[in-house]
């Protein structure tokens, strides 16, 4: 990641290049715009469809008789009274937006400070990645799993589509713009998600099988990593299975269901696991099998991030089948929107069009292709695995204890035994520009000062975490510096971590 502020125009063209006999793909703008629009308009649809249902069915399937309500009404709604809604939109665009004012090598810094400092909200691995940001965390290691507790989670799996959209046919394109900043927030599998589902989209362009395009990005994820099993694990029950979707989502839940690191989700049935919440994309797809309405039906009944799955499922067809080929059913909504800018970031779904289609042909040309007149030559890739790397390694989640929702200053001792802690809480209060700040001690040593911002933009998603102890007994203190009146906290649980045997 280091390396990648100092990617040059000729460097990229040198480490994407390809011999003369590699595949091309010719297609016309209008063509290659048609399909841009899909996978944009695709994320759109996908999520406000799912909107209502988010984490409200948590390792259970949405029935068929729960009607979920859809007319050429509902963006609008979501735009109007939740915007927050479209964090998957929102923050692709934030680095659309920083590709488009600094360039396609911009430093990693800019994408860092683009979305720590916008406006809108964030939760999990984002959150905890612009908490880093915003305390001197360098930008390159915000997402690492020992300073993210969340990195496991699906945040840029969510919006890793704008590194699908604008490497038509090029997956490995596609990799490299979600390297550095898909580190920002995530690590491992949780980065995995992100670079499988931009692999998708690239593939989308130049394929309309959707067998081929789930099974060939998938090649991208190196074989050893969990996310790799497990979406193979959902591919092959597909496969023995390929008629009820609902008895492969039974098999996948017993497998992976409770694969789940997130602070918030261990012992519980919330799981907002990038590799639960991949296999419900790809059931999707698989079970959908070109039908616009089956994907976004079965991606988003099967519960967990129910608006994000099928927004990736709907944007990834929408890419494969253009735009033009969306259902009027489904498209309907945009219109009432389609000029209206995302939450905090100033770019409308029209403009994002124009955006996605301006940095695809560059990307295209920086890569071997050609735009001639009215064609566009692109020169396709063949999938390349990408490194290995594995969040938490050495060590498991032993288990979670609750702590009552004491007040942090009446916790006192807490002992474990272990090699990792995660203490879940929160801080509040009525002046926003409070921040507490809580000396952390572990065996009569000092660890940190920690900063709990009251501020919602800027809160700590969890009170402490450290990964990096020697495995055995430990006893953690809390002593705060600064308590005042009308500021509550609560200290909900903490997970514990244990040595791998």
């Amino acid at each position: 990641m280091k390396n990648f502020k100092k990617l040059t125009l000729a460097l990229l063209t040198a480490m994407f290049a390809f011999s003369g006999t590699a595949k091309t793909v010719t297609m016309t703008k209008a063509a290659l715009l048609d399909k841009i629009k899909g996978g944009w308009a695709g994320q759109v649809i996908g999520c406000t469809y799912g909107g209502p249902t988010e984490f409200k069915w948590n390792g259970k399937i949405i029935p068929d008789n729960h009607k979920i309500v859809w007319d050429d009404t509902r963006a609008k709604y979501y735009f109007d009274k939740f915007p927050g809604l479209y964090d998957d939109v929102y923050m692709d665009l934030t680095f659309v937006d920083v590709f488009e004012k600094k360039g396609l090598d911009a430093p990693i810094e800019e994408f860092a400070q683009a979305f720590a400092n916008a406006g809108y909200p964030l939760w999990h691995a984002n959150q905890s990645a612009r908490y880093n940001i915003l305390n001197g965390v360098p930008a390159a290691e915000a997402g690492h799993w020992k300073n993210n507790p969340h990195c496991d989670d699906l945040d840029f799996q969510i919006e890793a589509d704008y590194a699908g959209l604008m490497s038509p046919g090029m997956p490995n394109a596609a990799v490299h713009y979600s390297d550095a900043i898909g580190h920002l927030m995530c690590y491992g599998d949780g980065w995995y998600g992100g670079v499988y589902v931009a692999a998708m989209y690239a593939l989308a362009f130049v394929s309309n099988n959707v067998d081929y395009v789930v099974n060939e990005a998938l090649k991208v994820i190196p074989a050893q990593s969990d996310f790799h099993k497990a979406m193979q694990f959902v591919i092959d029950t597909y496969k023995a299975n390929p008629t009820d979707w609902k008895k492969t989502w039974q098999i996948v839940q017993d497998k992976w269901g409770n694969a789940e690191v997130c602070p918030d989700g261990v012992a519980a049935a919330f799981n907002i696991d990038t590799k639960i919440n991949c296999a419900y994309i790809l059931m999707g797809l698989l079970y959908g099998q070109g039908d616009y309405t089956k994907t976004i039906e079965v991606s988003t009944r099967c519960g967990q991030d129910s608006d994000c799955n099928p927004a990736s499922a709907a944007g990834i067809l929408g890419t494969m089948i253009g735009y033009d080929k969306i259902p009027d059913y489904w498209k309907g909504c945009l219109a009432p929107v389609a000029d209206r800018p995302f939450d905090h970031v100033g770019i409308s779904l029209n403009q994002t069009y124009e955006l996605g289609m301006k940095h695809a042909l560059q990307v295209i040309k920086l890569n071997g292709g050609k735009v001639s007149g009215n064609n566009v030559k692109i020169k396709v890739q063949p999938v390349q695995p990408t490194r290995y790397e594995k969040s938490f390694d050495g060590m498991h989640v032993y288990k979670k204890i609750g702590l009552k929702n004491k007040p942090l200053d009446k916790v006192g001792e807490i002992r474990f035994t272990g090699c990792g802690i995660v203490v879940r809480g929160s801080l509040q209060a009525d002046d926003k520009e409070y921040v507490g700040l809580v000396d952390v001690y572990i065996d009569g040593k000092k660890m940190k000062t920690m900063k709990l911002p009251a501020s919602n933009h800027s809160r700590s998603n969890d009170i402490y975490w450290n990964f990096e102890l020697e495995e055995g007994d430990h006893v953690l203190t809390f002593k705060r510096l600064n308590p005042q009146d009308n500021v509550k906290t609560s200290v909900f649980s903490m997970v514990i971590f244990q040595k791998d045997k």
